[in-house]
């Protein structure tokens, strides 16, 4: 009997293979995100019983209902969603190119890159700039400092272990230059750039959802037909090389859809952090290590963990609505001590 359910195009130049074991096991995740979500918008402090939630999404809903789940739930949980599942891919690629589970957006700097130039913006051209432009400068951030980590690590072709390095490097830098920026600003941008670096989709408005979404939709498909290489990748360059993969170029398109997905994700919802290096491990403890399936499960995972803490951060500290970014950093911090630990002697 056939374990595998496989897809190809009609030119050959791209195919997916997936286990139906891996198919059930996506199958279960997404009616858990619909139970989850639909459970996400019926609470907060006005309680909304779910069958109003499900005719309210249907299009059936009551009047009386309509701006706070259609104002202000629904929204703010799709902007989690995706960025959840941007960050998780991310992350996803970036353990796979630089074969190091403690791979994510925050280790190579993207994520430092694109908060220096949003909190950039935030001291010096808050107030004469609108505040519309601000997403734009943190995927700019996001996007400069990816290409400078390439072009540095660079030596007749680009290692993983020099891209760490550099990374890292650059990771410590973008965060003294963050901190440096706020000392220079107002009382009032210095605030408003804390409460960003937490990471949270408080305020999210439709808009936001609409602006996020081009992002995922249009990299997501890149990351699946890169898949292939991703996985050869992970067992070395030269078994790569022989396997027929152009290493160094499918390196660097990774290494741009990583830095897309990620800054986009920051853009629109602050420095979340450690939903990039979490996600994948939950998915490979799920779906195994097939990077084809995993980047499915790896962005449902990342999508329910950053929803799941918005409804934590604006529900359990009521009438306080925290930053999201708060609890993924609670559970992420001795997730990542637990690697560390586990990962001691490699």
């Amino acid at each position: 009997m056939n374990r595998y359910v496989s897809w190809r195009n009609r030119r050959g130049t791209a195919s997916v293979l997936i286990e139906k074991k891996a198919l059930k096991t996506i199958g279960a995740l997404c009616a858990l995100f619909l139970v989850l979500f639909v459970g996400s918008l019926s609470v907060g402090s006005t309680w909304i019983p779910p069958h109003r939630v499900l005719l309210h999404l249907f299009g059936a809903g009551m009047e009386s209902d309509a701006y706070v789940l259609g104002t202000l739930r629904l929204p703010r949980l799709l902007l989690g969603a995706l960025v959840g599942a941007a960050l998780g891919i991310s992350g996803l690629i970036l353990q796979g190119i630089i074969r190091n589970p403690l791979g994510s957006p925050d280790m190579l700097g993207i994520t430092g890159g694109a908060s220096a130039a949003a909190v950039s913006f935030l001291t010096f051209l808050a107030g004469t700039v609108s505040l519309k432009w601000l997403p734009l400068a943190a995927i700019l951030g996001a996007a400069v400092v990816s290409l400078l980590v390439y072009l540095l690590s660079w030596n007749k072709g680009v290692t993983p272990i020099r891209l760490v390095l550099i990374g890292i490097g650059f990771s410590l830098a973008m965060s003294s230059l963050t901190t440096m920026l706020m000392l220079f600003g107002t009382t009032y941008s210095t605030t408003e750039a804390f409460l960003w670096l937490t990471g949270s989709v408080y305020g999210a408005s439709w808009s936001d959802v609409r602006a996020m979404l081009p992002w995922l939709i249009g990299f997501l498909p890149l990351a699946v037909l890169f898949s292939k290489s991703a996985s050869a990748q992970e067992l070395g360059d030269s078994v790569a090389t022989g396997l027929g993969v152009k290493v160094q170029l499918h390196r660097f398109a990774l290494l741009g859809i990583s830095a897309a997905l990620a800054g986009s994700a920051v853009a629109y919802a602050g420095g979340i952090s450690f939903v990039g290096l979490i996600a994948p491990h939950m998915a490979r403890r799920l779906v195994g290590r097939s990077f084809g399936t995993l980047i499915p499960v790896t962005a449902l995972v990342g999508a329910m963990t950053v929803f799941l803490a918005d409804v934590a951060a604006r529900t359990l500290f009521l009438p306080k609505d925290l930053p999201a970014g708060v609890f993924v950093s609670a559970i992420g911090a001795p997730f990542f001590i637990y690697l560390l630990y586990r990962n001691r002697h490699q």
